[in-house]
């Protein structure tokens, strides 16, 4: 058995972390762990990247393998500052959520209320009587229901971002102070 076997004073033990990201975001979430005394663990390659489908749109992420000194000193103050990082991160991806989802949900509601009203227009032309004045008072709304959608959801886009943002950036300052902080303990 060799001296630094025996001695024990040269061996550095590791624990290790894995984490899936998103590609945009995976050099903000290196950069981060970097600050809390994690590193790259460099026995894994990072080209692979994970593909979750959510309907017909395709996600790529990323999975990071990190690793970190078990000994490290402010070790609990270091995990703290890690975990509140993390949460920033969770709610920058919710509040970038949230620009699209009301937009999407009346956008889907107006095409649903104008394929009803479009339903209503084939019911008055096609009944035993027909009701052509019916049909077209039905039809005009209908219309303007199935080509609205795309208006709708650029509009309420549009106004969700602007007032989305702000916060996207305050958060985003949050999780940068919450890395200086973690530097700052990782250089003491």
């Amino acid at each position: 058995m060799s001296e630094i076997m025996r001695s024990g004073k040269n061996f550095i033990g590791y624990e290790y972390k894995e984490v899936v990201v998103s590609d945009d975001k995976a050099s903000m979430y290196i950069d981060g762990y970097s600050n809390f005394g994690w590193e790259l663990d460099e026995n894994f390659s990072y080209d692979n990247t994970v593909r979750i489908k959510q309907g017909q749109v395709k996600i790529h992420m990323t999975k990071i393998r990190l690793k970190r000194d078990r000994k490290i000193i402010n070790k609990m103050e270091l995990t703290r500052l890690q975990q509140h990082f993390e949460a920033c991160m969770n709610e920058i991806d919710i509040l970038e959520r949230s620009k699209t989802l009301f937009a999407t949900m009346l956008s889907i509601l107006v095409g649903l209320v104008g394929t009803a009203f479009m339903a209503l227009s084939v019911f008055a032309i096609t009944s035993e009587t027909p009701h052509i004045i019916l049909c077209i008072i039905f039809a005009i709304p209908g219309f303007v229901g199935w080509t609205a959608p795309c208006f709708v959801y650029r509009v309420l886009m549009k106004s969700r971002t602007e007032k989305v943002m702000p916060l996207i950036e305050n958060k985003y300052d949050e999780a940068f102070e919450i890395c200086e902080k973690g530097n700052k303990l990782l250089l003491k």
